[in-house]
């Protein structure tokens, strides 16, 4: 069955209730207005975007305020394909289709609406850069690119830098370099030039400005009575019908500091025939007023016992002074093998092995034992752990083959 008469008449009151409303909408609006509703297909809504596009751009230029948020949101809702589709013609009052006229800043509009819904994400970025109220153009978003590129190379070259620091050696203290009796050669061999600097500057080898030979061989504000270990040089003259026979004539002891504990003349016991002054530094004055060599012989003696004898060719020292000396408390430099190693000599003298090892001239002119004695003394300190620890383990040796 059909609807009744009341609900038939109530539809129709209904039809012409929203034709009267919506004359009279039109005319309020004026004729050639178009009376537009809301949008019902993808193509009346393209219109009204650019239609909504041109109020907020010129609502922008007047106020100079930030653009709203909700053009993003609404940017979101676009379909792809509504960039393509041509405007929709409005209807105006009467019914007729009124084309609707096309300014260039209109085809901009549509212009920058198919590009953002084209491309909805960098034109979000681009709206975001808006927010701050700067014109955005594809130049910014070069820089942007290119800021954010020097940004990462920036990190990449600092993680590089820290890399390199890594692996740069620091230059050594002077409080790291704390070992003693080891060769600045070696050092600079196995650390660097810079630590082997240090070590020979705090073994008095090397400052700043240059040392001399008393500053290098002599330790200064040390201890200046017998030590453990002391060291021997004797100065000879000729006796014999040519002067090739020797005797005492001068015996000088020094300490492990290089500090003098004895130094003597000694009178001759037989007539001197070759005072050999251009090496010994011996005159006849020094000598006739000299010690008696008994004397100097026994005060020697009490001096060497028990203590470790060193020296540079000891063997002659200790005969032309009638002495004898255990064989395990000699340090004889010119005998020592790492010293004849280094040099490169099966006897090296005295001078060598300080021009070598020291960097210092001895015996440029007249020998001075007191001097010599320091020099020997020195080289042994040079090496004393190392020295040591050989002469232990061959005693060891000794022992174990027993």
């Amino acid at each position: 069955a059909g609807p009744s008469g009341a609900a038939r008449g109530k539809s129709k009151k209904r039809r012409k209730k929203r034709k009267a409303v919506g004359e009279a909408a039109a005319a309020s609006k004026g004729p050639g207005m178009a009376a537009v509703g809301p949008p019902r297909n993808p193509q009346e809504f393209s219109s009204n975007w650019k239609a909504l596009q041109e109020l907020l751009k010129q609502k922008a230029n007047n106020s100079n305020k930030p653009i709203s948020t909700g053009q993003t949101d609404t940017k979101k809702k676009l379909p792809l394909k509504a960039a393509k589709i041509p405007e929709v013609p409005a209807v105006n009052g009467n019914g007729n289709v009124v084309k609707a006229k096309s300014t260039n800043k209109m085809d901009n509009g549509s212009a920058k609406a198919s590009s953002s819904l084209a491309k909805p994400v960098s034109k979000r970025v681009t709206a975001n850069k808006n927010l701050n109220g700067t014109k955005s153009n594809g130049k910014s978003c070069k820089e942007k690119k290119k800021n954010g590129i020097v940004v990462k190379d920036k990190d990449e070259l600092k993680h590089k830098r820290m890399k390199t620091e890594e692996h740069v050696e620091q230059k050594p203290k002077e409080a790291d370099i704390w070992f003693d009796d080891v060769d600045p050669k070696d050092i600079e061999a196995a650390i660097g030039p810079e630590a082997a600097k240090i070590a020979r500057r705090n073994l008095g080898l090397e400052t700043e400005q240059p040392q001399s030979v008393e500053q290098v061989l002599v330790k200064e504000k040390a201890f200046d009575g017998l030590t453990r270990a002391v060291a021997m040089d004797c100065e000879m003259v000729g006796v014999g019908p040519k002067g090739e026979d020797s005797i005492v004539a001068r015996v000088s002891i020094v300490n492990q500091f290089g500090k003098c504990v004895y130094d003597k003349y000694v009178k001759p016991t037989e007539k001197v025939t070759d005072y050999r002054t251009a090496v010994s530094g011996i005159r006849p004055q020094n000598i006739n007023t000299g010690e008696d060599f008994k004397t100097v012989q026994k005060e020697v003696a009490e001096i060497l016992k028990g203590r470790i004898l060193v020296g540079h060719a000891l063997r002659n020292d200790l005969q032309v002074l009638l002495l004898d000396h255990p064989q395990k408390k000699i340090r004889d430099t010119q005998r020592y093998k790492p010293f004849k190693d280094r040099v490169k000599s099966s006897s090296p003298s005295l001078k060598l092995l300080c021009e070598r090892l020291l960097n210092i001239q001895v015996q440029t002119a007249e020998h001075c034992s007191i001097q010599d004695a320091q020099a020997a003394m020195r080289l042994y300190t040079l090496e004393k752990k190392k020295w040591e620890a050989a002469i232990r383990n061959k005693a060891n040796n000794n022992k174990k083959c027993k």
